[in-house]
């Protein structure tokens, strides 16, 4: 129990599955090793109800590593590539962490059963362990929930900076739209949230973030599409101008020329303003988002075995 809560609690948060997946080996060789041991063990005076229990524990924690991590594990590989995807891989997670708790819970039962049927007196009833498994499962119960809210509007963001980069118009539009309702939804979603022992950290840092992706698709996406549009401008201007010879250009001629190259030159400024403070305003809070859960996990999940 110690090892698994060991492993479980690293890569709850924080830690890859693929970078400790020696340890999830090795859990598994540990688990079959006790349970050919609990195979061989004889029933107390002709009982074998909790000898069974044990065994049955063990099937289940070799089920569990074995099935439901190696599918974590593949999962994880393409969590990131959708909201959906990482919905299902935040499930597995917490599917097989049920697993194991309903497991705990049963042999923690038979345990008192066998002690209460031979007249032995359990001095503590509850564990250290115990008591830090349950505490740390309300903590990733309220990141996972967080985390959520946040991974939504996240992924959709970039789906609208992929359509910038492509400057393609009917696709900015559609990914801005969508991305207001996500952050519309994320904004209330939080709310309903409820802060674990009064931390508001990760909500608030939740919350910066939602409202700058708002602010990008309601305002900075203008900014854009005008630098799109008086870039365009500019360039049907151009060709048009230049197929006029010098000699027969008329002063109307250069004027709009250079209203043209004035109007381009301006929004290529605000553009340019408007990307940079963008670029520096998301890494900065994207990087205090990490750094807010990292420190919500850290404050809050026991330490140590």
């Amino acid at each position: 129990q110690e090892d698994m809560w060991d492993y479980t609690r690293t890569i709850s948060h924080g830690k890859s599955a693929r970078k400790v997946e020696k340890k999830r080996f090795e859990l598994i060789s540990s688990a079959q090793s006790a349970l050919s041991t609990a195979k061989k063990a004889k029933g107390f005076n002709g009982n074998t109800r909790y000898r069974d229990s044990v065994v049955s524990y063990f099937r289940m924690i070799d089920i569990v590593l074995r099935e439901d991590y190696g599918k974590i594990l593949n999962m994880e590989e393409i969590s990131e590539q959708s909201y959906d995807l990482m919905e299902a891989y935040m499930m597995a997670k917490a599917l097989a962490s049920d697993k194991l708790t309903l497991a705990s819970e049963m042999i923690g039962k038979e345990h008192r059963l066998f002690a209460k049927e031979n007249n032995i007196t359990i001095i503590e009833d509850e564990s250290e362990l115990g008591k830090k498994m349950d505490i740390a499962n309300l903590v990733y119960d309220h990141y996972n929930s967080v985390y959520l809210i946040f991974f939504k509007s996240y992924k959709q963001e970039l789906y609208l900076l992929e359509a910038m980069n492509s400057n393609d118009v009917s696709a900015i539009e559609q990914n801005r739209n969508a991305l207001l309702e996500t952050v519309e939804e994320g904004l209330s979603n939080i709310d309903t949230i409820t802060k674990y022992k009064g931390d508001p950290i990760m909500i608030n840092a939740t919350k910066e973030l939602l409202k700058f992706y708002q602010n990008e698709a309601e305002k900075n996406v203008d900014i854009f599409l005008n630098y799109l549009d008086k870039t365009e401008k500019f360039n049907k201007i151009k060709e048009a101008f230049d197929q006029i010879k010098e000699k027969n250009r008329t002063q109307e001629d250069v004027d709009q020329f250079n209203n043209g190259v004035n109007e381009m030159n301006a929004a290529v400024t605000e553009y340019n303003a408007m990307n940079e403070k963008a670029n520096e305003e998301r890494e900065e809070l994207i990087n205090q988002w990490n750094k807010s859960s990292e420190k919500f996990t850290s404050s809050h999940v026991p330490k140590g075995k």
